[in-house]
């Protein structure tokens, strides 16, 4: 039994993939846009994004923090924030996410 448990981690370790972090996710392929948040502030002129990148689920950077992405527009007021998903057969996720405000 010990050994058969012992399979299936290392068969984990082994099978590293980049996974997107997204309601709904394509084994082959993933392209999705969702919302993340919406406050009560009015109007939209400026559009920051911020990206994360991840390759075989092995290595992983990036800052898509709101922060980042509100700072990468000078935005100081944010009006709603959405995020866009990619991932491509396992080896390749990117997450990006998308500031709206002024």
């Amino acid at each position: 039994m010990r050994k058969l448990f012992a399979l299936i981690i290392i068969a984990g370790f082994l099978s590293s993939c980049a996974f997107v972090a997204a309601p709904v996710t394509g084994f082959i392929y993933t392209d999705v846009k969702a919302p993340i948040a919406v406050t009560g502030n009015t109007g939209s002129t400026k559009v920051g994004t911020a990206k994360m990148q991840s390759i075989l689920g092995l290595v992983a950077t990036g800052d898509a923090s709101i922060e980042a992405a509100a700072k990468s527009a000078g935005i100081t007021k944010i009006h709603h924030v959405d995020y866009e998903a990619t991932g491509i057969l396992g080896i390749i996720a990117t997450f990006t996410t998308v500031v709206y405000g002024e």
